[in-house]
């Protein structure tokens, strides 16, 4: 049996020589996919469609009534907010209002004054329509009978005309303003007939 000679040694050893390591593992397999749901009868499909419609149309409906809602919510604050603002506005100018009655109501009393009366009086009448253009109305309760929401009592007076609990005489204007009321009417009530002439 003979060696190995030099060229055999020489071609065993190649192969490491010209080896680089051991060889790059191979990329994983993805995974498989998930199994498709069976299928639905046609019937049965038609009906979740249906089904599946009716909630969105529902959840729909409550969103639109939702934002209608919200709309509503917001007009209304707007509105209470610019009301009590305009509120707190006229609670200054109502005193204004009340001295240009005054100023009318003595003018009328002096004959030389008659056209200064006037002319007062007109100024009132175009500060008054401003204001109630503006949502302002004038309380009226004369011969009413006597509202503690809208009225304040000072006193009580007896008379053969006016019934009694009725306002016999307004000493100061009460005033709403867009139905709320701003300042009550200050008035003198009746007692009814004086019991003492009476009798």
């Amino acid at each position: 049996m003979t060696a190995p000679g030099p060229s055999d040694t020489s071609a065993k050893s190649a192969p490491d020589a010209a080896g680089a390591g051991p060889a790059p593992a191979s990329p994983p397999a993805p995974p498989a996919p998930a199994p498709a749901p069976p299928a639905l009868p046609p019937e049965d499909a038609l009906a979740a469609a249906k089904k599946e419609a009716a909630a969105n149309y529902d959840r729909y409906l409550r969103a639109v009534a939702d934002l209608e809602n919200y709309r509503r919510r917001v007009a209304r604050e707007k509105d209470e907010l610019r009301h009590a603002a305009a509120a707190g506005l006229l609670q200054h100018l109502l005193p204004v209002l009340d001295n240009l009655q005054l100023a009318v109501a003595a003018a009328q009393q002096d004959a030389a004054a008659g056209k200064i009366a006037a002319g007062v009086a007109m100024v009132q009448e175009q500060f008054r329509g401003v204001l109630e253009r503006h949502g302002l109305k004038e309380l009226k309760p004369l011969g009413q009978k006597f509202d503690p929401h809208q009225h304040e009592s000072l006193s009580h007076q007896a008379s053969a005309t006016v019934p009694e609990e009725h306002v016999l005489q307004v000493v100061r204007t009460g005033y709403t303003l867009h139905g709320k009321l701003v300042r009550p009417a200050s008035v003198v009530l009746s007692s009814g007939p004086d019991k003492e002439a009476a009798g």
